[in-house]
């Protein structure tokens, strides 16, 4: 995803939108740290932009939390600034528990969900994976690199998830 030539952010966009319209929940495998908060910076400017509506945006993953909170204290290493920090951990609910993870699954769409990891080999991504996948509605956006022999190359080749 490269966020500096626009075309991936009007791609994000038009994904996020296609699935909300249809009432879907967007799941994106990312990996904690770094992808995760280069995600939330991008629905964040699509927000600010309006070029999508301001769903429901969950970061599920400890780690990139974690991460997130890393960026926020140390903004000077960043091109943000410190306000833009803020803005950008404020884009999604911080998943706090694995029970609050599980309940996600029965919420209904529109909505995102970044989960790790980035493969789809583990994390909590896996049982959104396993409750979203199945309804066409829904969308798995793949954002990074996806190795061979992980769940996310399965996905990426067009697998189906096992029941």
């Amino acid at each position: 995803m490269d966020l500096d030539r626009g075309r991936d952010l009007h791609v994000l966009a038009d994904v996020i939108n296609r699935t909300a319209a249809r009432g879907g929940v967007v799941v994106i495998p990312a990996f904690a740290v770094g992808r995760a908060q280069v995600l939330l910076y991008a629905i964040h400017q699509l927000k600010k932009r309006g070029a999508i509506h301001h769903l429901p945006v969950y970061l599920n993953s400890p780690m990139a939390a974690n991460a997130t909170q890393v960026y926020m204290k140390y903004p000077q290493q960043l091109r943000l600034s410190a306000n833009e920090c803020t803005e950008v951990a404020s884009t999604a609910h911080i998943v706090e528990s694995a029970d609050e993870s599980r309940l996600l699954n029965a919420r209904k769409g529109p909505m995102v969900i970044i989960a790790a990891s980035g493969m789809a080999t583990g994390g909590r991504v896996v049982h959104h994976l396993q409750a979203f996948a199945p309804d066409k509605r829904n969308t798995i956006l793949l954002a990074g690199y996806q190795a061979g022999g992980t769940r996310g190359a399965a996905l990426a080749r067009g697998a189906a998830l096992p029941a």
